[in-house]
């Protein structure tokens, strides 16, 4: 699929709430990429885009980038160094499982935001806001 015709059927509004609601209880930092490029690399390819948006620079290494690449039917989610030694392999893989689940049946925007929201629970278990009771390692 074409990345402007995907990017056409995501509800934007929608997902930017569900960041922003993640978001509000975390020192975290999640994004969602829709890549205009084929990848037949998306873990690669995600990582790429995740250094060269900086997110690799906060202090506490506790970045999420969910990165979808419809040219190629393929995405990737990752965490930075400290998220993902919080979780290991086994939750991004029952994440990706579910997010699949929901990118077969054409539910683009509930598969990304249900990502965003268990990428938001995970952040906000381990890194929670100042503002909600302190940090936890």
């Amino acid at each position: 699929m074409h990345p402007r015709t995907f990017s056409k059927h995501l509800r934007h509004a929608g997902i930017v709430a569900a960041i922003q609601a993640a978001e509000q209880k975390t020192t975290g930092q999640i994004r969602v990429c829709i890549s205009p490029r084929h990848t037949d690399t998306p873990v690669a390819a995600a990582q790429a885009e995740f250094l060269r948006l900086g997110m690799d620079k906060s202090p506490a290494r506790n970045g999420v980038l969910i990165f979808v690449a419809p040219r190629a039917h393929k995405f990737a989610i990752i965490g930075d160094e400290a998220v993902h030694a919080k979780c290991g392999d086994a939750f991004w893989r029952e994440l990706a499982d579910v997010m699949s689940g929901y990118f077969r049946k054409s539910e683009f925007t509930p598969g990304i935001i249900h990502g965003v929201q268990k990428a938001g629970e995970l952040l906000a278990e381990h890194f929670p806001s100042p503002r909600l009771g302190g940090m936890k390692s």
